[in-house]
């Protein structure tokens, strides 16, 4: 374990006791960091493709909290290939409903929040001083 995990891990246990296990407050903080990042990677990849009037932050909120809940969903009840493939269609409804643009607009949103996902990371693991390698996984679709 971290450092930084037996941190969290031990604020947590002094607040609420041993009530919580340690590997639910880091799936919780896991999840909520890659809600932001995801949240922050739409937001500009929507407001550089479809621009600032439809692109708002909440959408790119929505669209990263119901996208993530539909793609742990996807990919815990249907085979890897086909939980891949619903859930990037999923992704694509979503940036396309809420961002309101057809299927070419959204399929961009959707690429450039991949290369905008990459840099984020490059710049994270930069300023933090991670290697990329470390963080085991790109928080993407």
């Amino acid at each position: 374990m971290t450092t930084s995990a037996a941190l969290i891990i031990n604020f947590v246990n002094q607040d609420f006791g041993s009530q919580i296990p340690g590997e639910t407050v880091l799936a919780l903080v896991s999840f909520v960091v890659s809600l932001l990042v995801l949240t922050v990677v739409f937001y500009i990849a929507g407001a550089i493709v479809v621009g600032r009037q439809r692109a708002l932050l909440s959408d790119a909120f929505v669209i990263a909290l119901l996208g993530t809940v539909v793609n742990s969903i996807c990919l815990v009840f249907f085979p890897p290939l086909v939980g891949l493939i619903l859930s990037l269609i999923i992704w694509l409804l979503l940036i396309r409903r809420y961002y309101e643009t057809g299927w070419l607009g959204a399929l961009a949103v959707g690429i450039l929040a991949v290369i905008v996902s990459v840099v984020v990371l490059v710049i994270l693991g930069i300023i933090l001083g991670i290697s990329i390698l470390i963080l085991g996984g790109l928080p993407l679709f």
